[in-house]
């Protein structure tokens, strides 16, 4: 009979990286924890690189940016294979608005995990339809860590995981802040009666 010992493992060398996703509603502190995760690096004097896709421009080009204004340096880029490239030389990747970025995200993720680097993505689960949005559900699948932020519903205050859309468009992505999303809870989300 063999037993889990040293000799069952195969040595590792090098440093392991790892994939942390942290996902949620609007509204929910996704951003300002990636900010967070990403200044906590910074303080320990690791290399770090933020990445954000090009069309999300509604706080500058070149700066992730909170609902809280914490804000952070970043680079924008068009696919997520951009970011194999652009990663060199860097302990710890974030990567923020996951949601719109290509199908190969996750795979960007692994690779970068497995060359030795922590990987942190942060993005929304699901879509203003409720729907689960783009790479994230396959991030969180391989992710070794999964953060699930809560936003406070509007209605009635409860912990509020859906993104609803006060604006009549059905495009999937619409870009948009307090004017066009708020926060609700599944009760208020789906209209449902609280007896």
């Amino acid at each position: 009979m063999m037993l889990f010992s040293e000799h069952n493992f195969p040595h590792r060398r090098g440093p392991i990286g790892s994939i942390e996703v942290i996902c949620g509603s609007m509204f929910s502190g996704k951003t300002e924890e990636l900010i967070r995760r990403m200044k906590r690096a910074q303080f320990a004097k690791l290399p770090v690189e933020i990445f954000k896709p090009e069309i999300d421009v509604r706080y500058g080009l070149n700066e992730v940016v909170s609902h809280d204004s914490n804000s952070i340096p970043s680079t924008p880029v068009s696919h997520s294979s951009a970011i194999l490239l652009l990663s060199a030389d860097t302990k710890v990747v974030g990567i923020d608005e996951a949601q719109f970025f290509d199908e190969e995200l996750p795979n960007v993720c692994v690779e970068l995990a497995n060359r030795g680097i922590r990987v942190i993505v942060a993005g929304l689960d699901m879509d203003y339809l409720g729907k689960p949005f783009g790479p994230i559900p396959s991030l969180m699948a391989i992710a070794e860590d999964v953060t699930k932020v809560h936003a406070v519903c509007v209605k009635c205050g409860a912990p509020a995981n859906y993104s609803y859309r006060l604006q009549q468009n059905e495009s999937r992505v619409l870009l948009g802040e307090k004017e066009s999303y708020e926060p609700r809870c599944r009760a208020c989300y789906f209209g449902l009666d609280r007896q």
